[in-house]
């Protein structure tokens, strides 16, 4: 059964690592990955949180500090060392199989960190300003698959890292924007 699931995933994951290969992609998506890309949407965030909600912004802005962190903990500290998978493009067996976009690194790979802390960030945005502002919710969505699916086409996770990672960040998004509500009812 797991050898299945891995065997799928490999192909899966070279479907769109080397399937899917292009010009525009092999430009897009190392862009969409690197945190320096995405600076002015944190700005943003951070701008429009304390003008917009002035004190409750502040508690926004640390609710989203406090999820990020507790993501990034739990998928990087906990989690991978515990299933200590490589990641593809330092696995042995495939070398042959990798296009290198971007540096691979030293780290492990499930669940995706980028995966876990980006759908945990979108899904407490969403939940806390769904009610508000519809249109979060696609973008929000959009924005933490388009950074996920990035790090699989550029060969640092493979699809089920960042399928788990999705699902952890959402679940952790989902329990901060609850905790959040219990803290600032009001809001």
């Amino acid at each position: 059964m797991i050898e299945s699931i891995q065997q799928f995933d490999l192909a899966l994951f070279l479907k769109i690592h080397r399937g899917l290969s292009n010009g525009f992609f092999d430009w897009l998506m190392p862009l969409m990955r690197n945190r320096f890309f995405w600076s002015p949407l944190y700005v943003f965030i951070l701008i429009f949180c304390i003008k917009q909600y002035k004190k409750q912004g502040y508690y926004i802005i640390g609710m989203i500090l406090f999820t990020f962190a507790s993501a990034d903990l739990i998928s990087s500290r906990v989690i991978k060392p515990w299933i200590s998978r490589v990641r593809p493009c330092n696995d042995l067996t495939i070398a042959n199989e990798i296009i290198h976009r971007v540096p691979c690194g030293s780290g492990l790979s499930f669940p995706s960190a980028h995966a876990t802390n980006h759908f945990a960030i979108a899904v407490f945005l969403i939940c806390v300003f769904y009610s508000r502002w519809k249109p979060i919710l696609p973008l929000g969505l959009f924005w933490a698959f388009i950074i996920s699916f990035a790090q699989v086409y550029v060969g640092v996770h493979y699809p089920i890292d960042v399928t788990a990672g999705a699902l952890l960040g959402t679940l952790i998004g989902f329990i901060c924007s609850r905790m959040f509500k219990k803290l600032q009812p009001d809001f």
